[in-house]
């Protein structure tokens, strides 16, 4: 087992995690969600619209990497992700109580760093770990248990056909790692510099708050059955790094494990 990817796996998913919960319970104490397809957080039709959206914007994002110009193309995901960092750094900073114009000036800030630092890696997984705990904070807090596991099961599923058979998820994140992103995590180690997709970071933690929304203890003890949710993707992700890590060339979807594992443990803790 590669040791150095290892510790930087968990030190930035529990840095992710953390983050995430603190602003989806912030979020979820003031009522604060999307409005994905309808208003109602139980609908299973949220579900589908997310899976349904993120299908489009895939194969949009695979047409321009097929044909648009370069330019076209940079503009796009450099604007993508500049609108992204910014959102989301507004939304995990709201838990802070700050001024409303601090919280928009760090936030513009830190959008400034990034785009300047380009090729600063430490900068660049800051941003993913804003990005990925403020977008899997909101989407947690704006949907109940039910459409949540009903999504992750279907974008699991989505997951291991785009990587196992049509393999255009492959083309896509090769086409995205080339841009220096934050996207991805970036882990170098002496043999490799492994990229880790966001999602793979997001996804549970919609879980996790989703899950948290629903819990009726007080303090600390209500965090004990989302952190276990968190704990079973972590296992999830460890083994599919791994095993990854033993074969350079392998691409392996962390989802379907990560998504297994995550409906396992929730199931028994609903039942205890």
């Amino acid at each position: 087992m590669n040791k150095e990817l290892i510790i930087q796996l968990i030190l930035l998913f529990l840095i992710t995690q953390s983050i995430g919960l603190v602003t989806g319970n912030f979020l979820i104490e003031q009522s604060i969600h999307a409005t994905i397809v309808t208003d109602n957080p139980e609908d299973v039709e949220n579900s589908f619209g997310l899976i349904i959206g993120i299908l489009i914007f895939t194969a949009g994002l695979l047409t321009l990497l097929k044909y648009a110009p370069e330019w076209i193309l940079n503009l796009f995901l450099n604007g993508m992700e500049t609108m992204a960092i910014f959102g989301t750094s507004l939304l995990v900073l709201m838990p802070l109580l700050l001024r409303d114009e601090i919280i928009l000036g760090i936030a513009i800030l830190f959008v400034a760093l990034r785009i300047f630092l380009r090729k600063n890696n430490l900068i660049k997984n800051l941003a993913s770990i804003v990005a990925s705990a403020g977008a899997g904070a909101l989407i947690g807090a704006s949907l109940g248990v039910t459409p949540i596991i009903v999504f992750i099961i279907l974008l699991a599923i989505y997951d291991y056909i785009a990587v196992f058979k049509t393999k255009h998820m492959v083309t896509l994140a090769k086409g995205v790692t080339k841009k220096n992103l934050s996207f991805t995590y970036t882990l170098p180690t002496k043999q490799h510099t492994f990229e880790l997709g966001t999602g793979d970071m997001v996804i549970p933690l919609t879980f996790a708050v989703s899950v948290l929304g629903t819990q009726t203890a007080i303090g600390i003890e209500k965090f004990v059955t989302p952190a276990l949710i968190l704990i079973a993707s972590l296992i999830g992700l460890i083994l599919t790094l791994h095993y990854c890590s033993l074969k350079k060339d392998r691409v392996l979807p962390a989802l379907p494990l990560q998504t297994a594992l995550m409906i396992i443990v929730f199931g028994i803790t609903t039942l205890i």
